[in-house]
């Protein structure tokens, strides 16, 4: 069957658009195999496949220019292990995130949050002319250091959240976003995390955009491939 979407399909365009469509307004793929008539395990194929555009479509944000930058670490897991305690507790996923006030998000996942890890990412996105926002976690000790000169820092130990235009409000409001919207899963296996964080980036940075043409666009300037 021809499909400009997808290579070698069985499945029409029609159907395919109709996937696509359920997607975009966050149907899980239970309820989308039974609203099209297509199996649940190739709807799953299709949805993890569309992820994979979506992530594709992520990394094209090349930096965020000068601007008001807010940088956080967040974590991401099964519940905090008795015993365990700490930031970045026994078990969790650390993920290094950076939103640019009126603007986008952008997330990484990192083995540590050291700022021999974080700071190439920094300095990839981050004009040096930025203003930088974070709390007074210790990796970000020295960023004047390294040529951030307007770096205002929160105290969260001391019940500050917000101090005038000093706060990491907006990337802390992008964690719970992320989190609430995972947490439907029930538990997501670890090589497909990178895949689901994408899809939240990429559903906050287009908010006010019709994303299912947006998709629909990118796909049929490159299909997918299922096999």
């Amino acid at each position: 069957m021809n499909n400009k979407y997808i290579f070698r399909s069985h499945i029409s365009e029609k159907k395919f658009r109709d996937i696509l469509r359920l997607f975009c307004v966050d149907v899980d793929a239970t309820k989308t195999s039974a609203h099209t008539g297509v199996s649940r395990i190739c709807v799953n194929r299709l949805f993890d496949k569309i992820r994979e555009r979506i992530a594709e479509e992520c990394e094209k944000i090349s930096c965020f220019d000068t601007g008001e930058i807010e940088l956080d670490e967040s974590y991401f897991g099964a519940k905090r292990v008795r015993g365990k305690r700490g930031r970045g507790a026994y078990g969790k996923t650390p993920v290094f995130g950076m939103l640019k006030r009126n603007g986008n998000v952008y997330t990484q996942i990192v083995k540590y949050c050291s700022i021999k890890e974080l700071l190439p990412i920094i300095e990839s996105k981050a004009d040096k002319n930025s203003t930088i926002y974070t709390d007074y976690f210790k990796t970000y000790d020295g960023l004047a250091d390294f040529g951030y000169k307007r770096h205002y820092r929160i105290k969260h130990s001391d019940n500050e959240f917000a101090n005038g235009r000093n706060h990491i409000n907006g990337i802390e409001n992008f964690w719970g976003l992320c989190k609430v919207r995972l947490s439907k899963y029930r538990g997501i296996h670890q090589h497909k995390f990178y895949l689901h964080l994408k899809e939240c980036e990429f559903r906050y940075n287009n908010r006010n955009t019709d994303i299912y043409k947006y998709l629909l666009k990118v796909i049929k300037d490159n299909p997918i491939k299922l096999s």
